[in-house]
């Protein structure tokens, strides 16, 4: 695999990481890592995300993910692989509603 080619992953984020400024976070340190795609909070208190770029920019993301801002409490992280298609139409990293 390149080092340029492009991946996806979607991300299910668990732990306190609703009304803490989470999806804020994973905007900026998308953003910063140079990847598309976008990020919701979900119905059952989680928080998904699904990122486009390559390998290292991906890497990035995950290691800042189980992290999270400093009022989250990340209990766990969940990732599977995804079509990069699915975030084509996509030219920046945004936050869904």
């Amino acid at each position: 695999m390149s080092a340029l080619e492009r991946i996806a992953r979607r991300y299910r984020v668990y732990g306190s990481v609703q009304g803490v400024g989470f999806r804020y976070f994973v905007q900026r340190a998308a953003r910063q890592a140079g990847l598309t795609g976008w990020v919701r909070n979900l119905p059952d208190g989680t928080v998904e995300a699904l990122a486009v770029g390559t390998p290292d920019q991906i890497a990035a993301l995950r290691r800042q993910l189980e992290v999270g801002p400093g009022r989250a409490g990340v209990e766990r992280v969940d990732e599977e692989e995804a079509d990069p298609g699915s975030a084509a139409d996509l030219r920046s990293f945004e936050i869904a509603r």
